[in-house]
């Protein structure tokens, strides 16, 4: 039992700072997310230009990788800590993350 209230003290504490932007801590999420978000887009566009592609291909990759993984564990997260997972994961904003992982820089 005690365990099981360790587990849902965590779920709680990643629940507010993934889904409750009015706290210090969701309002950081927030704003590290946003910029994740665009500096993942400026690697695509970065990637779409031969010239740069051709001289730093293994580095664009690297990084696309690297917001893949880290967009991969945040969708988990936000899975993990809300109370009915397959309801986030078939809602709009499950959906997009989703297909935002699946389909990366394939957009």
């Amino acid at each position: 039992m005690k365990e099981e209230g360790a587990g849902n003290r965590w779920r709680l504490k990643v629940h507010e700072v993934i889904f409750e932007a009015d706290t210090p801590a969701g309002k950081w999420f927030d704003v590290l997310l946003i910029l994740a978000i665009l500096a993942s887009v400026v690697l695509v566009m970065l990637d779409s230009v031969s010239a740069i592609q051709k001289s730093y291909g293994s580095i664009l990759l690297a990084g696309e990788w690297f917001f893949t993984i880290l967009f991969t564990i945040e969708y988990i997260l936000r899975l993990a800590s809300v109370g009915r997972p397959l309801a986030y994961a078939t809602s709009f904003f499950g959906v997009v993350d989703l297909l935002a992982i699946l389909l990366g820089d394939n957009f």
